[in-house]
């Protein structure tokens, strides 16, 4: 039985805010969709060969949440996430070679091969750090903002979580701190509608949306298309703009389906925690190729275009592949780097 229907209504009502973007911003935003997609792809197709020595979590359904928040972010802002790290890292600026390295385990790694795909690190780009305990990155992120609020400093601090990090305790107490001291964060919800392979009705009481539970605590809440990148972007601007203002923390959440397993590779439907056909009804709305048709329906994107992007990831892809395989393995001095006690 499907449970979760695309509520949303694509691109239908988005016309007019074509305006607010030049051709290169929106081509960009399309770029890194699709650049993201063939990663997670990639590593996909190769995971097998068992080289990869780290659990990995694909972002395969939701990369507009990734991008369109990410896209408003400067450099200097710090973006903390749970374990579904990749599309997070890329959309924030991230080495993809230095990206495969970690997931390869080599020294050269963005977290020097102490971290893996669940754990991305990266302070060159703000890319601050990755939990894969459920909720336990959010008391960090927040306490982050709190630095900049003391600090009186302008970067802001953006933490992404899926839905069941809204079953945690850590949650309800970081977003009332962050409603009480007017603090600089904004939280990303990506609702997938399934924690594992429990899904939210078996989870969370359906008259309750999880946005609204976040209003209640006094956060300036809104829930977004997921799919939608425009939808994404647009109300994280308005989020961005009303923390780096003083008039503290957004909760946004972005509700788009996970197509793939929870963890690994492929669709793990046939378990039977959730529908096939539900996966299949989601993929009638990939942000990826929603965003392809309205920018080619506008004039703004051509198969031309759009083949040459292809051409150029696949070979980036290809290369950070060699890169990682070809890196060096870390060494027992390696395992005393970055140690603060022993």
């Amino acid at each position: 039985m499907i449970q979760y229907r695309y509520q949303g209504s694509g691109f239908a009502d988005w016309r007019a805010a074509l305006e607010q973007y030049t051709r290169e911003q929106l081509l960009d935003m399309f770029f890194q969709l699709l650049r993201i997609r063939r990663v997670e792809e990639s590593i996909e197709s190769r995971y097998h060969e068992d080289e990869m020595k780290t659990p990995i979590h694909l972002v395969i359904g939701q990369e507009a949440s990734c991008v369109g928040v990410c896209g408003v972010l400067t450099r200097n802002d710090l973006v903390y996430c749970g374990h579904r790290t990749h599309g997070v890292y890329l959309a924030k600026g991230g080495d993809l070679k230095a990206m495969m390295s970690e997931c390869y385990c080599r020294a050269n790694g963005c977290a020097g091969s102490k971290g893996g795909s669940m754990h991305l690190l990266d302070k060159n780009v703000g890319m601050a750090g990755a939990s894969a305990i459920v909720a336990g990155i959010v008391p960090i992120a927040t306490g982050a903002a709190l630095t900049a609020k003391m600090r009186d400093e302008t970067w802001v601090s953006v933490v992404f979580f899926g839905d069941a990090a809204t079953e945690e305790g850590a949650m309800w107490e970081s977003l009332n701190f962050a409603a009480l001291k007017r603090l600089p964060v904004i939280y990303i919800c990506e609702n997938n509608y399934f924690s594992v392979y429990s899904p939210l009705s078996n989870r969370q009481p359906a008259a309750v949306d999880i946005f609204k539970k976040a209003e209640s605590f006094g956060l300036n809440s809104h829930v977004v298309d997921g799919t939608n990148v425009l939808a994404v972007r647009e109300a994280m601007t308005t989020a961005i703009g009303r923390a780096r203002s003083g008039e503290g923390p957004s909760f946004i959440e972005t509700r788009a389906y996970r197509w793939r397993g929870h963890g690994g590779t492929g669709d793990d439907s046939a378990s039977g925690y959730r529908d096939p056909d539900e996966v299949t009804l989601w993929q009638q709305y990939c942000p990826v190729e929603l965003f392809s048709t309205f920018l080619t329906e506008n004039k703004i994107l051509d198969a031309s275009r759009r083949q040459a992007m292809e051409t150029h990831i696949d070979g980036e892809i290809s290369a950070a592949f060699e890169f990682a395989i070809n890196s060096a393995m870390p060494t027992e001095r390696d395992l005393y780097a970055h140690v603060y006690s022993d």
